[in-house]
């Protein structure tokens, strides 16, 4: 990514239910979510075409990913980007998704 790390914010909206990715004080990406109790589901990420391969989304979804194992929650991960990132990462945030949904999203069911 191009911009320092001063440039790029991320944030949590929970009036509109998404996290947004912000560059230089601009939204230019989102991830959705549904949050019931303590399990939030996490249903959408985009980033705009305009700002694409800078690593944006995975800044977002990890961010995300973080401040949910932060407050103590489950996550679903219906997003595919989202699942790819759990995936990629199963030793930092395998262990936010119920082993009884690990399976239905293709990830392993092994901590």
């Amino acid at each position: 990514m191009s911009e320092t790390s001063t440039d790029v914010a991320v944030r949590d909206n929970p009036d509109r239910s998404r996290y947004e990715i912000l560059l230089a004080d601009e939204v230019v990406g989102f991830s959705a979510y549904q949050l019931a109790d303590r399990r939030v589901t996490l249903a959408h990420v985009e980033v705009d075409p305009a700002h694409g391969g800078r690593g944006l989304a995975s800044h977002l979804v990890r961010a995300q990913l973080d401040d949910a194992a932060q407050r103590g929650h489950e996550v679903v991960p219906v997003c595919p980007f989202v699942r790819k990132t759990i995936a990629d990462h199963p030793d930092r945030y395998l262990d936010l998704v119920p082993r009884g949904e690990r399976a239905r999203f293709g990830l392993p069911d092994q901590d």
